[in-house]
């Protein structure tokens, strides 16, 4: 009589990489992410210039005088340019989605946890924010106080984060009638220890899917206020380039296309992996 071997159970965290390490596109956009972050540290010590100097004649052409993506109008080294703006653009994505998961986390909690009167008067709050174009929104914001780099990261925050408050608020919903969340209730856990240390972890894995998918977005934003003059001009980031090119986009395409292409392959890479990790912690599809 043979005795079948016992599969010892595996942690969700472990099943999870299992699955996102299967998604292939998920990887590829991984690696994409990861080339582009390092292109940014690493950029300037590999390939030094100052992204401001004029180095050359305007609009020299990609691949002449030595310049590989060529000049700008002003004559500025495009690929200087690219190295330095891919962290600022980054960052400002990072900060935004950081600010838009906390302030929408704290909305969210707040409403799912409370219900009643709570609930109604922040979800009201949300629909307004909700409703308002976004866009518009944030050109006001920036218009008004001022365009600099912080402005733009809360002006971005500001206006993006109902999407994971409502997120958050269904989540809480769901969860804070499960039988732990009343165990924990009745040995006298606080309201607050319950929100953050109890209901929080679990409701993370689509609040994460969210912030990653918010930082490409973010990236989308601060590029359009940049093409609408919206920008910090003593400060590169790929939006920036892009918007003080605008002019002569009909001259010289490459000016824009060339940090354009930089944004889209981001914002790729960026969705790839907010695809593979929805995959990868949501236990339906792990299922399958």
């Amino acid at each position: 009589m043979s005795i079948e071997p016992i599969e010892t159970a595996r942690s969700p965290f472990a099943e999870a990489f299992e699955m996102f390490r299967k998604n292939h596109a998920a990887v590829a956009g991984l690696v994409l992410l990861f080339l582009i972050v390092l292109g940014g540290l690493l950029g300037p010590g590999i390939y030094p210039g100052d992204p401001f100097e004029m180095v050359w004649a305007p609009f020299t052409p990609p691949g002449e005088e030595g310049y590989l993506l060529g000049t700008d109008y002003l004559g500025r080294d495009l690929l200087s340019m690219l190295i330095y703006g891919a962290r600022v653009s980054i960052a400002i994505g990072l900060a935004a989605a950081f600010l838009t998961v906390f302030i929408g986390i704290t909305v969210g909690a707040l409403a799912g946890f409370y219900g009643g009167l709570i609930e109604e008067i922040l979800m009201r709050i949300t629909e307004f924010f909700q409703v308002l174009p976004t866009l518009l929104f944030s050109m006001v914001i920036v218009a008004l106080f001022g365009a600099s780099l912080p402005m733009i990261t809360l002006a971005i925050g500001l206006v993006s984060w109902p999407a994971v408050a409502r997120i958050t608020r269904s989540e809480f919903l769901r969860i804070r009638e499960l039988e732990y969340v009343t165990a924990a209730r009745a040995c006298g856990v606080s309201n607050w220890k319950l929100m953050f240390k109890v209901i929080l972890p679990n409701a993370l894995p689509p609040i994460i899917v969210q912030a990653a998918l918010m930082v490409g977005s973010a990236i989308l934003f601060e590029a359009g206020l940049s093409f609408l003059g919206l920008t910090d001009p003593n400060i590169v980031s790929w939006g920036q380039i892009i918007g003080s090119n605008r002019p002569y986009i009909l001259d010289a395409s490459y000016t824009v296309t060339i940090p354009g292409v930089a944004i889209f392959l981001t914002v790729l890479a960026i969705s790839l992996v907010g695809d593979g990790l929805n995959d990868a912690l949501n236990p339906k599809l792990r299922q399958r």
